[in-house]
């Protein structure tokens, strides 16, 4: 048996979080040689032998219940219990109080049985209370358990460990910042949000209760509560590079300069200490990425972006969606929905602006600079406007509410003039390129809206390579949608070289040039006068040439049949070699 004046020197503190899964509990310390050795009985708080070890303590003096903090394993021989029945059930109080996990009494010179007063007390108060009926090293059980809270503890780091390795290799193989947020979510068993330093939600992952969408998990926990988080939850900081920067946790955030902030809220279950520390690993991947592109705005237009494609092709279900919309800012209320899409012409036009348009590393990538300038120009509108960015298609597809549907038309045209001012403001259109397409879709519901936006997604694709217009209507280009489906089928080749294939040899070898007469031509529905005043030809010119045309086709230009073949060959050819 140790002298009984051993009160701090064997008080050896393990820095461990307060859960269980940064200690050990009380019944496998009881289980371990030191103490089994010792023949320990069990006299009270035989239920609660589940509590957290977080560090052993030995001390002999009255007072010892002042020097602990809580979680502690405390070892004693007894001399400072006291005789008093009275001093014995005050010690046992005391102790229950700090909340330390378990009491145990090796006897011998000062007590042959554990005083009815002591052990009555820690049953009342739901401490356990163990005796040990031989005597052993008190240094002995504390390497042990110590041992014991280390290796626990290890292994907990070496939990997160893995969590980080997979969210470095999800980054390093393409991902990007929703996969690692999709991992911590599935590590955590709990939704998990991105949001910026001022709270707005950049991302989320993971589900609620019930398979819940996790946006509706934040507008109702953390979108209205800011300021006041669940209990259990993990607020960590994302640092910006800034001096002081550090994790926050509910009880107030790190100081410093914060660029983001992860929140796990414990909705599915109660969060452990590694799925914090697993967070804070995953916020120094997320802190390198964010310094890397500075793209909290490209990251908060990238989310709406996800939404709205995700809306069209039905993986989000029209109900759900304008909960959804709200939580990203859109509240268009009972207005009709107009769905725009604009596309940028030529990946060449998808890289960084310029530099004079503020686009270097430290203002942002070109999307970030993008999705700003055309906010600004949108600004002037008037309308609701729900606005995200797709880099991958080089699409910005977009939702607005408008006052009434004939308002449709003169919408149209002030957005189509905003993004493509957007665009040049942001300097992603090159020298040369084409400008981008803006194609509108029909108004209507949110149950509308779905196909709306994939159909002006898809025509805006398939408008490339038309003639200029500020805006194209999604209903006059279905033809160009159908033959841009067939551009890869051998015989849409077939057909027009069938049915212009003589002019454009005559265009290859000879001026004037025929293919521009007869699009004009066709454009303008057979009527030579408008057709010779738009080409600045007289009539007889005009005549010569339509001529010539029917030569060379061998067709008659006045057939309604020969007129939609070569209408339809007119529009085939830009997407045919």
């Amino acid at each position: 048996m140790d002298s009984p004046d051993r009160t701090d020197s064997l008080d050896s503190r393990i820095d461990t979080p307060d859960a269980p899964s940064g200690g050990i509990t009380v019944r496998r310390a009881l289980e371990l040689p030191g103490l089994r050795g010792g023949l320990p009985e069990i006299l009270a708080g035989t239920d609660r032998l589940d509590r957290t070890v977080r560090w052993v303590h030995a001390g002999e003096v009255p007072h010892i219940a002042s020097l602990l903090k809580g979680g502690e394993l405390l070892l004693t021989t007894g001399y400072g219990l006291g005789i008093r029945p009275a001093d014995q059930r005050a010690f046992v109080r005391t102790l229950a109080e700090r909340g330390i996990a378990a009491l145990v009494v090796e006897l011998g010179p000062r007590f042959t049985r554990l005083p009815a007063a002591l052990v009555e007390t820690a049953r009342a108060a739901g401490l356990p209370l163990v005796q040990l009926h031989r005597e052993v090293p008190f240094v002995a059980v504390t390497e042990e358990v110590h041992t014991e809270i280390v290796n626990g503890h290890y292994a907990l780091l070496q939990r997160a460990e893995e969590v980080h390795r997979r969210c470095t290799e999800a980054l390093l193989g393409g991902g990007g910042i929703p996969q690692v947020l999709g991992i911590l979510a599935d590590f955590s068993g709990n939704p998990v949000f991105l949001e910026t330093a001022d709270g707005q939600l950049l991302y989320a992952a993971g589900a609620g209760p019930a398979n819940a969408d996790p946006l509706q998990v934040w507008e109702g926990l953390r979108g209205r509560h800011k300021d006041d988080p669940p209990a259990g939850s993990a607020l960590v900081d994302v640092p910006g590079g800034g001096p002081g920067t550090g994790s926050g946790g509910p009880g107030g955030p790190g100081t410093g300069s914060v660029r983001a902030r992860l929140v796990l809220l414990p909705v599915n279950a109660p969060l452990a200490p590694v799925h914090r520390i697993a967070a804070e690993r995953a916020a120094g991947i997320l802190a390198v990425v964010l310094m890397q592109a500075r793209q909290e705005e490209e990251l908060a237009a990238r989310g709406r972006g996800d939404f709205l494609t995700d809306l069209a092709e039905g993986r989000i279900a029209a109900e759900d969606a304008p909960a959804q919309a709200r939580v990203l800012g859109f509240k268009p209320g009972r207005s009709p929905l107009l769905p725009v899409v604009m596309r940028l012409t030529g990946e060449a036009s998808w890289g960084s602006p310029r530099p004079e348009a503020g686009g270097g590393p430290a203002h942002g990538g070109g999307w970030a600079v993008l999705a700003r300038a055309v906010a600004e120009e949108l600004a002037s509108v008037g309308v609701p406007v729900l606005l995200g960015v797709r880099p991958v298609e080089g699409r910005v597809p977009l939702l607005l509410g408008l006052r009434s549907e004939t308002d449709r038309a003169a919408v149209a045209d002030r957005v189509a003039a905003a993004l493509r001012a957007g665009v040049e403001r942001a300097g992603m259109q090159r020298p040369g390129a084409q400008p981008p397409v803006v194609v509108v879709g029909v108004a209507g519901g949110w149950a509308a809206a779905p196909a709306g936006l994939r159909h002006a997604a898809e025509t805006a694709t398939a408008a490339q390579g038309l003639s200029d217009r500020p805006w194209y209507d999604a209903r006059r280009l279905d033809t160009d949608l159908l033959l841009w489906r067939l551009r890869d089928h051998p015989d849409l080749a077939a057909f027009v070289d069938r049915a212009i294939g003589p002019l454009r040899d005559h265009d290859n070898r000879a001026k004037p040039p025929l293919l521009p007469t007869l699009e004009t031509y066709l454009a303008h529905a057979g009527r030579k006068a408008e057709t010779a005043r738009e080409l600045h030809l007289n009539r007889q010119t005009l005549y010569n040439r339509l001529a010539r045309i029917g030569e060379l086709l061998g067709t008659d230009l006045d057939d309604p049949q020969t007129v939609l073949a070569l209408s339809l060959a007119l529009r085939a050819r830009r997407l045919v070699p």
